[in-house]
């Protein structure tokens, strides 16, 4: 592919949706174009790179080597022609856009009550498209272009991606007041007595609880794990079950139901509220001005 002259370059396209998606129908749906015009596509391109690219392996493509080695270059060298044929800036109240973001509920709660009035008032013809997944997953989504924005704890971005730290959080304890002691707290060998909540998209994924929790070398009982921060309390309510969560996602009135706050016998990090993208990003007006805007809702000087 030395030499451009005869090549589609919308070709391109096609393979950065075959790749994302790893299925010809969802990449045709994804394109706005037919699957045989996709499927056509793929041929052409076979033809062109001289490799197989995707092969059928059960209902869905896995790439080829030669595919996995060209998607990071290809998705770079996209987004910089986009970059390029872009409008110069980015005038919210008259251009249309579709902001991908992901998020769990403890970030929808803290951040959409505060982003979509923003939008509807700044932006009225932008549109929202929010999805949840685990912290691990979030990230993919990124790499592979399938999201703008993602949401949540991140520990380990390494360079990969880029990142902003939006607002640090806390760690609280929540029971229901009878099953407390006298003083409305439990100390730490009273607390590894007890049977715990765990909010996690995935239990087999170590969270930063448990991780302090195995330094100290004590380990706690699961008995409930669920994926939604804000059904959490309303479980515990009534039984011996203690749940551990950041504190922004509990309603300020939570102690009205008969529940107590206290704060944990033991040390735990700091909850880092982040949001991250891909470094290609950057130089998007429009990216740059969400990012933007949401790193004002959060920004205390």
């Amino acid at each position: 592919m030395n030499n451009l002259a005869g090549v589609d370059l919308n070709l391109l396209t096609v393979l950065e949706a075959l790749l994302a998606e790893r299925h010809v129908s969802r990449a045709a749906l994804r394109l706005n174009k037919s699957q045989p015009a996709v499927s056509h596509a793929l041929a052409r391109l076979r033809l062109l790179l001289n490799d197989p690219l995707l092969t059928r392996q059960g209902g869905s493509l896995k790439p080829t080597a030669r595919a996995l080695q060209i998607q990071p270059h290809l998705g770079e060298a996209l987004d910089r022609m986009r970059d390029l044929l872009a409008p110069a800036g980015f005038d919210p109240s008259s251009e249309r856009r579709t902001f991908r973001l992901a998020m769990s509920d403890y970030g929808a709660a803290v951040l959409l009550p505060r982003l979509v009035p923003l939008l509807r008032t700044e932006a009225p013809h932008c549109d929202l498209l929010v999805t949840q997944a685990s912290r691990e997953a979030m990230a993919a989504q990124i790499l592979d272009g399938e999201i703008d924005l993602a949401f949540g704890v991140f520990p380990d971005l390494g360079e990969r991606l880029a990142h902003d730290l939006l607002f640090e959080d806390h760690y609280i304890c929540l029971a229901d007041a009878t099953a407390l002691s006298a003083n409305d707290r439990l100390d730490l060998a009273s607390y590894l007595t007890r049977p715990h909540a765990l909010v996690a998209l995935r239990a087999d994924v170590e969270n930063e609880i448990d991780r302090a929790l195995a330094i100290l070398g004590h380990k706690r009982r699961i008995c409930l794990t669920l994926p939604h921060w804000g059904m959490a309390p309303r479980l515990i309510a009534g039984t011996d079950i203690v749940l551990t969560v950041a504190r922004s996602i509990l309603p300020p009135a939570i102690e009205a139901d008969g529940l107590r706050l206290f704060e944990p016998p033991f040390a735990l990090p700091a909850v880092p509220f982040t949001q991250i993208w891909h470094p290609r990003r950057r130089g998007d007006p429009a990216h740059q001005w969400l990012r933007q805007r949401i790193a004002g809702f959060f920004r205390t000087d």
